[in-house]
């Protein structure tokens, strides 16, 4: 079956939201490279997510015109097999991904990227009931905490439990780098 890895939203438009940090950062990069190190040496087809809306004026920093819907500092160049930006929390919505997959061949895609529990979340379980297989590296995505409805923090690493739960079995095969990269 043909792979492919999607990286989705690893842009440098985070570094200008109020809960960005470092914080797990290093450790999410090192992941993220080695996924699509990996996947270029076995020659799976690496595709780039953008995500760009709002008012598209600089202050936006989702808006092409803030300069910052371009790949995140530290993140490894690559050349993408096919790039894309959208506009809501799922890859496939409104993109053309999914002509692109099915047009490649792909039976399988494997997940990567920010934020685990928001755009690499919803486009697994999308990508999931449109019938792809789907393989998630959560060591590959990141986030951030956040603020619960009742003022407590949640976790970054929380989030990610929470999300590798309710995606297992459901909607992916969890993996790590070196699962994924067996395919």
């Amino acid at each position: 079956m043909n792979s492919c890895l999607i990286v989705i939203d690893v842009q440098e438009s985070f570094r200008h939201r109020p809960f960005f940090n470092e914080a797990g950062l290093a450790d999410y990069l090192a992941a993220q490279n080695a996924l699509i190190e990996g996947c270029q040496a076995r020659q799976i087809p690496v595709v780039r997510v953008f995500h760009a809306d709002g008012p598209d004026n600089p202050e936006n920093p989702f808006a092409q015109a803030s300069g910052h819907v371009r790949p995140l500092q530290g993140l490894v160049h690559f050349e993408a097999a096919a790039t894309f930006t959208k506009s809501r929390h799922s890859a496939l919505v409104g993109t053309g991904l999914d002509v692109w997959l099915v047009r490649q061949g792909i039976g399988k895609i494997i997940i990567s990227g920010i934020r685990t529990e928001q755009c690499c979340e919803t486009t697994a379980r999308h990508a999931s009931d449109l019938g792809w297989k789907v393989d998630y590296v959560t060591e590959a995505t990141h986030t951030w905490d956040m603020v619960q409805p009742d003022g407590q923090v949640l976790k970054a690493q929380d989030i990610k439990t929470r999300t590798a739960t309710v995606l297992q079995g459901r909607f992916a095969t969890l993996c790590t780098v070196a699962q994924a990269l067996q395919t």
